[in-house]
C-alpha cells in the first residue's frame, strides 16, 4: 500500500503503532496498517519515503523500509552499506528484518569516509501522545553510580585512557595499575590480586543495578580470554559521568610513577 494514500486516510499520532521518522531532511509519520511500507534513503519520491544522506553517494537511493506486519513495525536494510542500530547492533543487506519496540530508536545509515547519517525512529505506544518538545523542561541528570574512595581511585587508574577520551582507549592491566599504586599509595598493599578481586566486587554490585553493559561473565559461551569486562565496566563509568576528566587529580606525583603501557 502507498504510503501517501494510507496518510490522508487520517490517523492520530497517539494511536498505538503509529510510527514517526525524522531525518535531518525532513520527517514523516505512518499509521499502523497491516502491508504499510515506509522506506528511506538518497534517491527522490515516489522511490524513496524520507530522505537520508542525499548528498552522499555511499547511501544508497533506497536504503532501508519498514513494514507493518504482525502487530511490529519490522526494519530491513535494503543498500549496500551497513545499517547501525543500538547497543552495536549491525544490518546488512543480507540480514533478517527486525521489529522495532515501543518508543524511540535511532538508527546510522553508514556514508563516505567517518559520516554517520542519523535516522530517528519513534513507536506511539498505548496511552503515548508521541515525541513531544520539552524545551522548557528541566534537564534529567545522567544515572550514575556510587563509588566508595578507594574504588574510585582503583578505577581512575586502570580507565585513565578513558578519562583522557583518547580513541579506543583500552584499561590498565592489573599488573601495570599495581606499579602504579606501589608509588601512590605505597603502605596500601593494592598488589594485582588485591586490585582484581575489589574491581571484581564492583561488577558484581553494579550488575544488580541495570548498567548498560554486561559486567559478569556468561557461563554459556566461556570465560573470556580477555578484559573485556572491565573494558565494560570502565566505559559504562565514562559514559555515565560516574567518572569524569578531574577525577585524574586523584592521581598524585604521576610524573613518577613508571610506564603505564601496561
Amino acid at each position: 500500500m502507498p504510503l501517501s494514500a494510507s496518510l490522508a486516510c487520517g490517523v492520530a499520532p497517539s494511536t498505538p503503532g503509529v510510527l514517526h521518522a525524522r531525518t535531518v531532511t525532513g520527517e514523516l509519520s505512518a499509521p499502523p496498517r497491516q502491508g504499510l511500507t515506509v522506506r528511506f534513503g538518497r534517491g527522490e519520491k515516489p522511490d524513496v519515503d524520507l530522505g537520508v544522506g542525499v548528498d552522499d553517494l555511499r547511501v544508497s537511493r533506497r536504503h532501508g523500509e519498514l513494514t507493518y506486519r504482525a502487530g511490529q513495525w519490522w526494519l530491513r536494510n535494503t543498500g549496500q552499506q551497513l545499517v547501525r542500530l543500538p547497543r552495536g547492533r549491525m544490518m546488512h543487506l543480507s540480514s533478517e528484518p527486525v521489529p522495532l519496540t515501543t518508543g524511540y530508536t535511532p538508527l546510522f545509515v553508514k556514508g563516505s569516509g567517518y559520516r554517520e547519517h542519523l535516522v530517528e525512529l519513534y513507536v506511539a505506544g498505548h496511552d503515548d501522545q508521541g515525541p513531544v518538545s520539552r524545551r522548557r523542561a528541566e534537564t534529567a541528570r545522567p544515572q550514575t553510580w556510587a563509588l566508595d574512595d578507594d574504588e574510585r581511585l582503583l578505577l581512575v587508574v586502570l580507565g585513565q585512557r578513558y578519562l583522557l577520551y583518547e580513541e579506543d582507549p583500552r584499561p590498565l592491566t592489573y599488573a601495570a595499575a599495581a606499579k602504579q599504586f606501589a608509588y601512590l599509595r605505597p603502605d596500601a598493599g593494592w598488589n594485582e590480586r588485591k586490585i582484581e578481586y575489589r574491581i571484581e566486587a564492583v561488577r558484581r554490585r553494579l550488575h544488580r543495578t541495570g548498567f548498560r553493559y554486561p559486567l559478569i561473565h556468561d557461563t554459556s559461551q566461556g570465560r573470556p580470554g580477555d578484559n573485556s569486562l572491565l573494558h565494560n565496566l570502565v566505559k559504562g563509568l565514562v559514559e555515565s559521568t560516574t567518572l569524569v576528566p578531574p577525577d585524574l587529580d586523584l592521581m598524585e606525583d604521576d610524573a613518577a610513577w613508571p610506564d603505564s603501557a601496561g
